[in-house]
């Protein structure tokens, strides 16, 4: 009976081919890789046609599939290598390490040890082993004057020793650094995982096979070699392990070269998955036909680049790794070379080869016949139908929603946010009246587990957004957040929640008192009922919860504005633009009428905060519910000299809003301010100057601009003068214009 251990590092070319050649020297008859026992079935289907790597095996608990582990692997990655080898062969595959569903229980338990204070401290001062170590193989990268390990391990087992020297070579490096009691930060969980490893190795023998290949990290190498010895400190290692009745699943799942590199926090990362792929892809010439890549790529870029250039840099490249004793070319000397050559120095194009060649982009594809959840497959078949690309590089889509097929991407995609799928993003929102939606995609391996944790939800998206809307309507006793989940149902053609939705506003409009929750979603109902049928959808039922709504608003807003202070003050000046805008959207005379009955009442209400008193000037002007004469005189009454200075500063900012065009063409309103400034002392100046400076700060640049410039020219001689009074005014020509203005400015009908 034989057993072969070929320690390997995990996305390692040289190991891959090397485990390769061994395989079929050794003919093995039965192959055990590193990996959760559980993952035993799934590997089957290594070499399955579709199957195209990077790709990870997913491990979750199917009851919180947050809780889960990857199993990245890549093209060149020994254990993909091994596998699929042994699949063709027919020879049979198991998982070795700790079981999945254990090794969750302890990361709940070491989660909880870190909520009691002073427990975990503790228990680390008992243990034998050191919290923190350094990467073992770090002993032998300095002692031979490399940079880093990784260098080190390149340069004696990825590149330079045939398959027979190789393992020979790895396993006598491990074993000097354990003997010597060099450990690695891993080592507690280690005495675990080597204590199932070497379990799993003795079931494999006592089913009477004859030769056994057990490929694994280098590591763990000569843990796996005494096997009689260990057999009884192994079981009572294995009998102390906590009992675990998580369910755990399996499953494939795309993944992408950024996250096998080392940058994205993985623990077996790489820095140059794109490198790696490229060696394993390309074996003769591999140095220059990179540079050619390189190239490529610049000249994509529109850069100059020649064929002169990657000689150079390739003869250069070449020169470095000879000065460096190196008997090839390595991808730091070829980086130099670029960088000298092709980048003249320029630090900045490098990073495009670092990021489009050295990490790449490459994201693998997982067959739509493996198993997955449902919600998963659904997913997956839309992505297909609707001739969408889970891609790593960010991907736009624009949408024009008058094509049927644009339509339903669009339904498709306001559903995943709202199951709150991070894969999307607008770009751009949708402008009243317009058929246009811009979206970025960008598509990342762990939003997986965001699909498959939504699962319970329903088996498609629809229903699952469905699921969870009517949830959220039920749950909630606001009715800001019912309008949100209206918002968010239309687009997204959920017709069956509207009911529902409509039902609870209708409900918590009966009982509700906070005017403010109504105040919010005013503007968002008017809006659906307004613009609503550019989904071609009938939503002129809003219209009465809409007016209901209103009502309690009209009658509650004057004494909601009572008594408050500075901060709320703030906020309800905000609330009542908003509800204004939303008012005049709707478009109904007789409810416009009395929001401005309304103001009117507010205008003359004590207690109010002034800042909400000028803004109810400014909207009842605008609305011409007020004459010229009378606001000139509250605009006297306000600027007074003998008012508060705190207070005028509040009235000008509620008066002024966003919008400064009121003070650069009316003469009589820069006159009163200029004069009001003028007259206050100078210390009262820098006290309130911090809150003329925040109503300013709000203006446009060009606005403030030219207000500047004419304070510096002080008062303005011209008298105050109404638009219709100037010279030449031609009324009747002026109000031709006003029912196409109407038109415009009452949106898409």
């Amino acid at each position: 009976m034989a057993i072969q251990i070929l320690g390997i590092r995990h996305h390692g070319v040289g190991s891959a081919r090397n485990v390769l050649r061994q395989l079929e020297q050794f003919k093995p008859d039965m192959l055990l890789v590193e990996g959760a026992p559980e993952m035993t079935e799934v590997l089957s289907l290594v070499g399955k046609e579709g199957l195209t790597p990077p790709v990870a095996i997913m491990v979750y608990n199917q009851e919180n599939p947050k809780q889960s582990s990857f199993y990245p692997f890549a093209e060149y990655s020994p254990e993909w290598t091994a596998v699929r080898y042994a699949n063709q062969n027919k020879i049979p595959v198991r998982a070795m390490d700790l079981p999945a569903a254990v090794s969750f229980v302890k990361r709940d338990a070491e989660e909880a040890a870190k909520e009691i204070p002073g427990e975990d401290e503790a228990a680390l001062q008992e243990a034998p082993i050191p919290v923190y170590h350094r990467d073992p193989l770090s002993h032998l990268s300095e002692a031979a004057g490399f940079r880093n390990s990784d260098d080190w391990w390149d340069h004696h087992f990825e590149s330079t020793l045939t398959n027979t020297d190789h393992f020979e070579a790895v396993h006598h490096a491990m074993d000097s650094l354990r003997a010597e009691g060099v450990v690695s930060g891993l080592d507690r969980e280690n005495i675990d995982r080597e204590a199932y490893m070497r379990t799993i190795i003795r079931q494999a023998q006592n089913e009477m096979y004859e030769r056994i290949a057990v490929v694994c990290g280098a590591w763990h190498g000569p843990a796996l070699v005494e096997l009689d010895a260990t057999a009884k400190s192994d079981a009572k290692i294995l009998k102390a392990l906590p009992k675990s009745k998580i369910k755990v699943a399996c499953t494939w799942i795309p993944w992408t070269n950024s996250r096998l590199s080392i940058a994205s926090g993985y623990g077996a990362g790489i820095y140059s998955p794109g490198w790696y792929e490229h060696q394993w892809n390309i074996t003769d010439q591999t140095e220059i036909r990179w540079l050619a890549k390189v190239a490529a790529t610049f000249r994509e870029k529109q850069m100059d680049i020649s064929t002169a250039h990657v000689i150079e840099t390739y003869r250069l490249a070449r020169s470095l790794a000879v000065l460096r004793n190196k008997p090839f070319i390595a991808l730091d000397e070829l980086n130099e070379a670029t960088l000298s050559v092709m980048c003249m120095g320029d630090g900045i194009l490098l990073n495009l080869v670092r990021e489009q060649l050295i990490v790449g982009n490459s994201m693998g594809h997982v067959p739509d016949d493996i198993p997955k959840v449902p919600l998963q497959e659904d997913f997956e078949q839309h992505i297909k139908s609707l001739r969408l690309k889970l891609t790593a590089v960010p991907k736009t889509y624009d949408l024009d929603l008058r094509k049927e097929g644009d339509l339903e991407r669009s339904v498709f995609f306001h559903r995943l946010e709202i199951i709150e799928l991070p894969w999307l993003s607008r770009t751009a929102s949708r402008t009243k009246g317009t058929f246009k939606e811009s979206w970025t995609a960008e598509w990342k391996p762990e939003l997986m587990i965001v699909l498959i944790d939504k699962a319970f939800l329903g088996n498609t998206i629809e229903a699952a957004a469905e699921t969870l809307v009517r949830k959220q309507g039920t749950e909630t006793d606001k009715i800001t957040e019912l309008a949100r989940l209206i918002q968010l149902s239309i687009p997204a053609q959920l017709y069956q929640n509207l009911d529902h939705l409509l039902f609870r506003i209708n409900e918590l409009t009966s009982i509700s008192a906070d005017i403010v929750d109504l105040m919010n979603a005013i503007p968002r109902l008017v809006d659906i009922s307004r613009y609503g049928d550019v989904r071609r959808s009938d939503l002129s039922v809003l219209n009465t919860v809409v007016q209901q709504l209103l009502t309690k608003v009209f009658v509650g807003l004057p004494n909601a504005c009572y008594g408050l202070d500075e901060a709320n003050s703030q906020n309800m000046f905000g609330l009542i633009t908003r509800v204004n805008t939303g008012v005049r959207l709707y478009d109904n005379v007789d409810t416009e009428q009395q929001w401005y009955d309304t103001l009117h009442r507010l205008l003359d209400k004590h207690g109010v905060n002034h800042i909400i008193l000028g803004c109810v000037c400014r909207l009842l002007l605008d609305a011409q519910q007020l004459s010229e004469e009378e606001t000139e005189r509250r605009i006297s009454f306000a600027l007074s000299s003998a008012n508060d200075p705190f207070e005028v500063a509040a009235w000008l900012e509620g008066f002024l809003g966003s919008n400064g065009m009121i003070l650069l063409y009316d003469n009589r309103l820069w006159n009163l301010m200029y004069s009001w400034v003028e007259s206050l002392p100078d210390d009262t100046f820098t006290q309130i100057l911090a809150l003329l400076r925040r109503s300013f700060s709000k203006f446009e640049y060009g606005e403030r601009r030219q207000i500047g410039v004419r304070a510096r020219k002080g008062r303005a001689v011209e008298t105050h003068q109404s638009l219709t009074e100037r010279e030449g005014f031609d009324a009747e020509r002026a109000a031709q214009i006003l029912p196409v203005l109407k038109e415009l400015l009452g949106g898409v009908e």
